[in-house]
């Protein structure tokens, strides 16, 4: 039985991906609550490669999944590959043997098959029937003689029903008898997932395991398998899985990933600003840094209806975190000779990073000016090259050219804007004029 327990010991959570492709939405979101579980509490976060499937698994496919990673500002604090520990899941599955928790199997897959339709057409759930605890030393002589090699089975112990709090879930409940013996190696001898990830559990000092709900039958299963190993158990928490925006999941959801996110210029942050509150009863606000989800984060935020996600949010949140990010946010990322004044400037009128290139070349020019209006643009370039200069300058040449031909509104400020920038809109004026300098607003002005 797993009960809830206060941390005595620093937490440990873990993000264990097959690299067999691209992270998408729902496993970038494990990641990401695993990660602030551990940050949050001043702990650490390990990132194990479930690479036990050699046939479909790929270094590239697990440099992708780190580079996600790092996308997102997520840093591990160390990395572990399955593939690397073979051994310890043999000892793990010796030890289970002798002790009558593991036991060879001889069914072939059509044979199981057979019995699983069987079970159902009776209307029974498909447990395996433990056929094979009653084969003697004699049959199985026998069996492999025939060429069957053995599929290894984690016996249950139908005696103990499986209790545990769910940091999401709450209180949950499995009678150990409607469980089936899981399989944990193939005839083959390659592993399954259900024992080598408890065996790591243990090795990694893992303390919290935060996963979809799609997991919950398994973490039953593993609870006894963790007993059976003579370990104390992680706290563990089911999140709901995320839906598409028509409610259910779909293809799209399931293939959108960094990738996609970065061909579009949507923001990291951003992406960790949707995902961390989905599912929460907390709003989706923008932020300027990760560590902004840091505090307050808890797994008691969560609830256990369905959460939605729609790519199509990550565009203009993407957009209002960028307004949030202070120069120092995003120097790294900004084209050389961009100072904080600069950034401000131009900053409330990104939608994306890559805007500022565009922006950066109009007020530093050359460019071609539009001027709709040439009689009042040679006003405003008269008026300009009588005033001081000064970081008000705009505000004092419009209230100038007011007073002097009575416009106001559009008529005033519009030819005033396109003449010094090309564009119809954009930053205010009153931020991008000091930053275009004198010399090259009269030029731009026609004189």
């Amino acid at each position: 039985m797993a009960k809830a327990f206060m941390p005595t010991a620093m937490i440990v959570t873990r993000f264990a991906p097959s690299p067999t492709g691209r992270l998408h939405a729902g496993n970038i979101r494990t990641a990401l609550v695993n990660w602030l579980l551990a940050r949050s509490a001043g702990g650490r976060f390990l990132l194990r490669l479930d690479d036990t499937d050699l046939a479909r698994s790929s270094e590239e496919s697990a440099q992708s999944i780190r580079d996600d990673l790092a996308w997102l500002g997520i840093t591990p604090d160390s990395e572990v590959k399955q593939s690397d520990r073979f051994a310890l899941y043999e000892a793990a599955l010796n030890r289970l043997a002798a002790a009558g928790r593991a036991y060879p199997c001889y069914e072939t897959p059509e044979e199981l098959e057979l019995k699983r339709r069987v079970a159902l057409s009776r209307g029974l759930p498909p447990i395996y029937d433990r056929a094979a605890l009653a084969l003697t030393a004699a049959d199985r002589a026998r069996l492999e003689a025939e060429g069957r090699r053995p599929h290894w089975r984690f016996k249950m112990d139908e005696s103990a029903d499986v209790h545990w709090h769910d940091g999401v879930r709450g209180p949950c409940h499995f009678p150990a008898a409607s469980l089936s013996d899981p399989v944990v190696r193939r005839a083959d001898g390659t592993w399954l997932y259900m024992l080598p990830s408890v065996v790591d559990d243990i090795a990694m000092g893992i303390t919290d395991i935060v996963r979809g709900e799609d997991h919950v039958t398994n973490s039953a299963v593993q609870l006894q398998m963790f007993a059976a190993l003579g370990a104390a158990p992680p706290r563990l928490a089911h999140l709901a899985l995320l839906t598409g925006a028509d409610a259910a999941l779909s293809k799209r959801l399931g293939s959108e990933g960094v990738d996609a996110w970065a061909a579009q210029g949507i923001e990291p942050v951003a992406v960790a600003a949707l995902l961390a509150r989905l599912g929460t009863s907390q709003p989706v606000e923008p932020l300027a840094r990760l560590a902004d989800l840091l505090p307050g984060f808890a797994l008691s935020h969560f609830g256990r209806a369905p959460a939605r996600f729609d790519p199509a949010d990550l565009a203009s949140l993407s957009a209002r975190c960028l307004h949030h990010m202070a120069h120092a946010d995003v120097a790294a990322r900004l084209p050389a000779g961009i100072g904080e004044t600069e950034w401000l400037a131009i900053r409330p009128n990104l939608s994306r990073l890559d805007e500022v290139a565009g922006w950066h070349a109009i007020i530093a020019g050359p460019i071609t000016p539009v001027i709709e209006e040439p009689d009042y643009v040679a006003t405003a370039a008269a008026t300009l090259a009588g005033l001081p200069w000064g970081d008000d300058i705009w505000q004092r040449l419009v209230e100038a050219l007011k007073a002097a031909t009575g416009r106001k509104g559009k008529p005033l400020f519009l030819p005033l804007r396109q003449a010094l920038t090309g564009q119809p809109h954009g930053p205010e004026m009153a931020a991008l004029l000091p930053l275009i300098g004198r010399d090259e607003a009269l030029r731009r002005l026609g004189t």
